[in-house]
C-alpha cells in the first residue's frame, strides 16, 4: 500500500509520541480535532480529508474514547527517516 507524503508527515508525528485529540457531538460524530506532538505543540498539517484517509486505512485508531495514535499497521507502513526514535 502506498501512502502519500502527507499521510507520511502525519504517521511520522504520531509514530515518535505524537496524537490527534477530538472533540465530540452529542451523536458521537467528530467536530473538531487537533494534531498534538509528543512535545505539546499543535500542528496543523493534518486536513479532515487526510484525517478520514488514515482512519480508513486503519493506519490512525482511537481506543477507549481516548485520543487518536498510531497502530502497528501504521507503524509497518511508515518509512524510516533519521528523526525517528
Amino acid at each position: 500500500m502506498d501512502i502519500s507524503k502527507a499521510e507520511q508527515r502525519v504517521l511520522h508525528l504520531l509514530a515518535q509520541g505524537g496524537c490527534i485529540l477530538v472533540e465530540k457531538d452529542e451523536d458521537g460524530r467528530i467536530v473538531n480535532y487537533e494534531t498534538v506532538t509528543r512535545e505539546g505543540w499543535f500542528w496543523g498539517g493534518c486536513s479532515p480529508h487526510l484525517f478520514r484517509k488514515l482512519k480508513y486505512k486503519r493506519l490512525i485508531a482511537s481506543r477507549n474514547s481516548g485520543p487518536y495514535k498510531i497502530t502497528r499497521l501504521g507503524l509497518k507502513r511508515v518509512r524510516a527517516q533519521l528523526n525517528n526514535r
